[in-house]
């Protein structure tokens, strides 16, 4: 009976010691302030997809089916002011473009020709383009590092080398022809853009400023500049 009395009052004393402490834990955990980190950085991985529209198209050309492209890339983010809500991004992304149109694009003993053909003549007929991309962007957004759900403006300026190129026309007859690393085709495009959203969802605009046809290429027909500019609208994704 001794040595359980002594058992029980061992056990109720060392409760008693452990609540002590626990309550002791809590009122140091609650009289402490969780200050945000005062260096986080939003937003710098992206991917973005949008319906390609193009401008300043020779008369008669048309655009069949759904132009589509995509860009993926990272973004260095750095705050300008103390609450971290203006930054400066700087970053290097990829950019690919399916368009789809009505643009025969042919080449014989080294030239390039363009013509434009009726849809009712083939079954594909696209050009897709691959850049490497540098953008820069001004950003605004009212977040912080404890919530990742905030509105967000960022708009910018993008420089764009064209790495790899192939028009692809594929007749009603059957086959196909291609063509490779277009000379006609600037290497180096300029554009802006702007995307504006809350959390996961947001809208994504870019407006080609360079042409994607140098001076020279024109139709064969008629003569006629080929001076496409993309206009892209669609959505962009950020992550971390």
């Amino acid at each position: 009976m001794r040595s359980l009395f002594i058992f029980m009052l061992g056990f109720v004393i060392s409760t008693s010691f452990a609540q002590n402490i626990d309550e002791v834990a809590e009122e140091k955990t609650d009289s402490i302030t969780v200050k945000p980190d005062p260096l986080y950085r939003e937003d710098q991985f992206y991917a973005s997809i949008s319906y390609v529209l193009m401008q300043n198209k020779p008369d008669g050309y048309d655009q069949n089916s759904v132009s589509t492209g995509l860009t993926m890339g990272f973004l260095r983010d750095m705050p300008i002011n103390e609450k971290r809500t203006y930054a400066i991004a700087v970053g290097l992304g990829y950019a690919y473009y399916n368009i789809k149109h009505d643009l025969k694009v042919t080449e014989s003993a080294g030239a390039v020709f363009y013509e434009q053909e009726d849809a009712a003549d083939f079954d594909k007929n696209k050009q897709v383009l691959h850049y490497l991309e540098l953008p820069i962007e001004l950003r605004w957004r009212n977040s912080d590092d404890v919530s990742h759900k905030f509105w967000r403006v960022y708009t910018g300026f993008k420089i764009s080398y064209l790495f790899a190129d192939k028009a692809q026309y594929y007749p009603l007859s059957g086959g196909s022809t291609k063509v490779k690393s277009n000379g006609d085709l600037n290497s180096i495009v300029y554009g802006a853009y702007i995307s504006a959203g809350w959390n996961t969802w947001n809208l994504y605009a870019y407006y080609g400023i360079t042409p994607l046809y140098k001076q020279e290429a024109r139709l064969n027909d008629d003569g006629q500049k080929i001076n496409l500019n993309t206009v892209s609208l669609g959505l962009i994704f950020y992550i971390l």
